[in-house]
C-alpha cells in the first residue's frame, strides 16, 4: 500500500448492490470542499459552516441534473473514525447512484481508497493501535456471537491493556538491571539475580497463559471445517438439514443422491462449524459421477479439522463402514449413530477401531441432536479454557508473543548462569521490541501493507 496520506480519499463502504441505504465515506483534509461540489445542503448553512458530528439533508446534483435526495454527516478533525475531516453520504442504495456518487468525488478532487485506507489512517493519526485494526476486519468477518465478542474485546483494546502491562513489568526492570550497570560503583538499589529470574519467570508464566488460548480463539474466529462422512442413505444430508435449520440437500431414500459437497456454516454452542455433506462411500460402483462423488468425500475428510462419520443403526456394519473407518484413524472423530429410532439396534461398533465419542441420534425424529452439539463442543473446546477471559486469535500475535517468551527464556538462562547483566539486559530490549510490533509502535511499511490489504475498500 503506497499511498500519499495527506490525499483525500473516498470508497463505496456498503456492499455494491441494489439496498435501502449505501454509504460513500470520504476522509482527508478536502473531504467537505469535494462534497459541496456536488451536495447541496437543503438548509442555509453551507458544509463548511456545519458542526460536527451531524447529519444534513441535501441533492446530489450533476451539473444541474438530479441523482439523488441524500443525507450527509459531517464529522470533522481529530473527532472522526481516522482523526481526518470525514464525509458520509447516505443515499439510495442502487448500483447507479453510488457509482456515479463516487465518480463524481473522484472527479472533484478525491482519490479511490485502497483496501483498509480509512482504517490505516485511524491508525497512523493515533485514533487505534495496530491490534485494535486487525480486530475492525475481524469484527466485520465475524460468523458467530463467539467469534464477535473475542473481537469486539481486541477492538476495546484487551490485547493493547495486556501488553502494555507486560511492556511496564520489562521496562521497570530493565531500568533497575540498567542502572546497576551504568552506577555500579555508586549507591544504586538493584535486584539481585534471584528476583531478577522471579520478575522474568512472573512475565513468562502470564504470556504463557495467553498464548495457551489460541487454539480455542483461532476456533471462533475461523471455524471448524467439519465433514459428514459416511456409505450412501445413512442420513448425512439430513444431519446437515438439522443442524443448518434449512432444507440446504436434497433427502431421498435413493442411495447415491448427493454427488458433490455441500458446504454451509452454522454455529455450535458459539463455535462456526463448516459443515461439508458429501457423497455416500462406497467400494464398489459403475458409476463415473458417483466414483468423483466418493474422492471428493475422501478428500474432504482428509483436510477436515473434525469428521461426523454417520452410520445406520439399524444394520449391522458392512465391509463399506469399516473401510471408512481406517481411513479416520488420525482424525478428529464423532461417531454419528443415525436411525436410533428403528429396531435392531448396532452392536458391533467397537469392531470398527475408531477410537471416538459415539452419539446415537435419529434425523427423522430430531432426536438426540442437543447432544450431538454437546459432544462436537466437548471435542473442538479444552474444559480448561476459561471462555470468560481474552482469547488470542491472530497468528502474527501468536508468533510474536511466542518470539516476546523466547527472550525472556533467553534472559532468565542468562541470569540462572550468573551471566553478565547487560546480556540479560539485551534479551529483554528483545522482548520489548516483539511486544511493541504487537500493538504497531516498532513496525514497517511491508507489515502495514499485508495487514491491511485483507480489509474491504471502503474500511
Amino acid at each position: 500500500m503506497n499511498t500519499e496520506i495527506n490525499d483525500t480519499i473516498a470508497a463505496i463502504s456498503t456492499c455494491f448492490g441494489e439496498a435501502g441505504i449505501g454509504i460513500i465515506r470520504l476522509s482527508g483534509p478536502d473531504a467537505f470542499s469535494v462534497v459541496s461540489r456536488f451536495f447541496h445542503p437543503c438548509g442555509k448553512l453551507s458544509i463548511d459552516e456545519f458542526p460536527s458530528h451531524t447529519v444534513h439533508l441535501g441533492k446530489i446534483l450533476d451539473k444541474e441534473k438530479l441523482i439523488d435526495e441524500a443525507l450527509l454527516t459531517v464529522m470533522k478533525s481529530p473527532k472522526s473514525y481516522t482523526g481526518e475531516n470525514m464525509a458520509e453520504i447516505s443515499c439510495h442504495g442502487g448500483v447507479y447512484i453510488l457509482r456515479k456518487t463516487l465518480e463524481m468525488c473522484l472527479e472533484n478532487g478525491a482519490r479511490q481508497a485502497e483496501p483498509g485506507e480509512f482504517t490505516k489512517r485511524a491508525f497512523l493519526n493515533g485514533k487505534i493501535d495496530l491490534s485494535q485494526a486487525e480486530a475492525v476486519c475481524d469484527v466485520i468477518k465475524a460468523k458467530t456471537e463467539s467469534a464477535l465478542s473475542c473481537a469486539a474485546q481486541q477492538l476495546q483494546g484487551s490485547l493493547r491493556i495486556f501488553v502494555d502491562e507486560q511492556k511496564r513489568k520489562i521496562v521497570d526492570l530493565l531500568a533497575t538491571i540498567e542502572a546497576g550497570i551504568d552506577y555500579s560503583e555508586d549507591d544504586i538499589e538493584s535486584c539481585s539475580m534471584p528476583e531478577i529470574i522471579s520478575a522474568i519467570l512472573t512475565s513468562e508464566k502470564s504470556i504463557e497463559n495467553i498464548i495457551s488460548t489460541f487454539h480455542i480463539g483461532k476456533i471462533f474466529k475461523e471455524g471448524v471445517k467439519t465433514a459428514i462422512i459416511g456409505k450412501p442413505n445413512v442420513g448425512k444430508s439430513s444431519l446437515l438439514n438439522i443442524l443448518s435449520g434449512s432444507d440446504r440437500a436434497i433427502v431421498t431414500e435413493i442411495p447415491g443422491t448427493t454427488r458433490d459437497l455441500i458446504e454451509e456454516t452454522v454455529s455450535i454452542r458459539g463455535i462456526p462449524l463448516i459443515l461439508v455433506d458429501t457423497a455416500g462411500i462406497r467400494q464398489h460402483t459403475s458409476d463415473a459421477v458417483e466414483k468423483i462423488g466418493v474422492e471428493r468425500a475422501m478428500n474432504a475428510a482428509n483436510y477436515a479439522d473434525l469428521v461426523l462419520f454417520v452410520a445406520d443403526a439399524s444394520r449391522p456394519l458392512t465391509a463399506d463402514d469399516e473401510k471408512i473407518a481406517e481411513c479416520l484413524v488420525s482424525k478428529k472423530v464423532i461417531l454419528v449413530l443415525n436411525k436410533s429410532d428403528l429396531p435392531g439396534k448396532i452392536t458391533d461398533i467397537e469392531d470398527l477401531g475408531v477410537n471416538a465419542p459415539s452419539v446415537k441420534i435419529s434425523a427423522l425424529k430430531n432426536t438426540g441432536i442437543e447432544e450431538l452439539k454437546t459432544a462436537i463442543y466437548g471435542v473442538c473446546v479444552s474444559e480448561d479454557i476459561n471462555l470468560g477471559g481474552f482469547l488470542l486469535t491472530n497468528i502474527r500475535h501468536k508468533t510474536l508473543l511466542e518470539n516476546v517468551l523466547k527472550s525472556l527464556s533467553s534472559a532468565r538462562a542468562a541470569a540462572l548462569k550468573g551471566m553478565s547483566e547487560e546480556f540479560i539486559a539485551l534479551d529483554l530490549r528483545a522482548a520489548l521490541d516483539y511486544l511493541g510490533k504487537i500493538t504497531g509502535e516498532v513496525t514497517t511499511e511491508d507489515i502495514l501493507g499485508v495487514i491491511f490489504s485483507r480489509f474491504c475498500v471502503g474500511k
